[in-house]
């Protein structure tokens, strides 16, 4: 992996920036919600203090460059709508995993896929990785489609030890 350093990204409609601890309230939905949460086992954060663990957990993490994790938000518009990461890198630093979600008023707005295409575009020019990896439940439909139409395809064969739900899908530079 090439030099760390956390970058903001600008989309047309969208600005990927740094978590806030004043971001827990919708840290909180985005991991409590059962509707964002189908397709996802995590641990929820129903409570401010665990948002605000969650969000100490991130930042300790962009500081020990080992992960990057954007809160995305709508230009002219400070309120968080979602989030989208890098993490899970490989030792090599070449591969990452990305993950996102996005609160449901949002979606099928194509937020995500612009978010996803900046994040994909940033790990591959300024990660110099070679390969981005995503898990994602085999049911969950809207985002096995958001993968598709972003160039990632099915690994087939290939497992998540964390969760036998999950299928794998591969983007490579």
């Amino acid at each position: 992996m090439t030099e760390f350093s956390f970058s903001e990204i600008e989309t047309e409609r969208l600005l990927l920036t740094k978590l806030q601890t004043t971001d827990w309230e919708m840290i909180s939905f985005l991991r409590s919600d059962k509707d964002v949460n189908e397709f996802v086992k995590r641990p929820s954060a129903e409570t401010k203090e665990k948002a605000l663990e969650f969000i100490d957990k991130i930042s300790k993490g962009i500081e020990s460059q080992m992960l990057y994790y954007w809160k995305l938000t709508e230009k002219g518009n400070s309120e968080m709508i979602g989030s989208i990461c890098l993490w899970n890198f490989s030792e090599d630093g070449k591969t990452a995993e990305v993950g996102y979600d996005l609160s449901p008023k949002y979606q099928r707005k194509g937020i995500m896929n612009e978010s996803l295409k900046s994040v994909t575009e940033f790990g591959f020019q300024k990660l110099n990785l070679d390969l981005i990896e995503a898990y994602t439940q085999y049911q969950n439909e809207p985002s096995k489609k958001l993968l598709e139409r972003n160039g990632f395809t099915l690994v087939e064969g290939k497992k998540d030890i964390d969760n036998a739900d999950n299928i794998v899908y591969a983007l490579k530079k």
